[in-house]
């Protein structure tokens, strides 16, 4: 039996896991087109981190990524349906924390072990 974890349609965001400090630090949101029980192909955007600015910027073009869900590398966020990934943008929230929005239907933390480290 081979259970779909993720379907075509679904919207979702990516953050790569760095393995060495000096990576770069990179997220892609997009629209799943295809999936099997171990991939999935995606039609979305590339975010890079500017270390000189200290904002992610959404690289030039649309591109399509076959990304693994079998990778521990990848932590993979579902968006909601409605979630418009043209429209989406990092700024920082009322709490200081690094969200990314389609400043409509979600808004989502992607600082989520920040509060760990802090001790809150």
């Amino acid at each position: 039996m081979n259970l779909m974890v993720l379907k075509a349609g679904e919207k979702i965001h990516v953050i790569f896991r760095r393995k060495f400090e000096a990576d770069l630090r990179r997220h892609f949101v997009g629209e799943i087109a295809e999936s099997s029980d171990q991939t999935v192909r995606v039609d979305g955007y590339v975010y890079i981190m500017n270390v000189m600015d200290n904002c992610y910027v959404r690289v030039q073009g649309l591109r399509t990524r076959i990304i693994s869900l079998t990778d521990a590398g990848n932590n993979i966020n579902v968006l909601p349906k409605n979630a418009d990934i043209e429209k989406t943008t990092y700024t920082m929230s009322k709490e200081k924390r690094l969200v990314v929005t389609d400043g409509e239907t979600f808004t989502l933390d992607v600082n989520e072990f920040a509060s760990i480290r802090r001790g809150a």
